[in-house]
């Protein structure tokens, strides 16, 4: 379905914005492997933070920060993904991410490599061949440059009945 923009300046600073961000991708590093995530969901970059424990919840989901007031969910990628836990160190960050439905959450990830121009078609679907919990993550494998990155699906990602849970709780105590 097409989009019509009326004739304003707010509208078209909405146009703007979305046509440089269509094509954008933060591409980070777990393990060896590169994934890449739509810019437009991708709130900040921040260095680790202290982490406080929720108790009860997934161990992918290491608990919460405090980020200028407000508390927001942090999610271990590497752990969400099935892979084996590791120390953080000096290049691992967290990447605050927004989807419309949960909300801002942060995502533990190894290393930021780049910021990506991906076009639709580089993207193709990913093997039938992938089974597993990471592959119901990935909407695409993106043939980029010499490499192929995994573009991932951030509501799946977050699509997670311990988060849902979390950040129904937080909303409601900063509310």
């Amino acid at each position: 379905m097409a989009q019509t923009f009326s004739n304003t300046d707010d509208d078209f600073d909405g146009l703007e914005e979305f046509n440089t961000l269509q094509y954008k991708y933060l591409v980070f590093r777990l393990g060896s492997e590169e994934y890449a995530l739509a810019a437009r969901h991708v709130s900040e970059i921040v260095g680790m933070q202290y982490i406080t424990i929720v108790p009860n919840l997934d161990r992918h989901i290491r608990g919460v920060i405090n980020l200028r007031g407000k508390v927001i969910p942090v999610v271990d990628s590497r752990l969400r993904f099935g892979l084996e836990e590791r120390e953080y160190d000096e290049r691992t960050c967290i990447v605050l991410a927004q989807e419309e439905e949960y909300g801002m959450t942060g995502l533990i990830v190894d290393a930021v490599v780049e910021v990506a121009d991906i076009h639709e078609e580089q993207i193709s679907p990913p093997p039938k061949t992938i089974k597993g919990t990471r592959s119901r993550y990935i909407l695409g494998m993106a043939k980029h440059v010499d490499k192929v990155r995994m573009i991932l699906d951030l509501r799946s990602i977050l699509g997670d009945e311990h988060i849902i849970q979390f950040q129904s709780i937080e909303e409601s105590v900063t509310a």
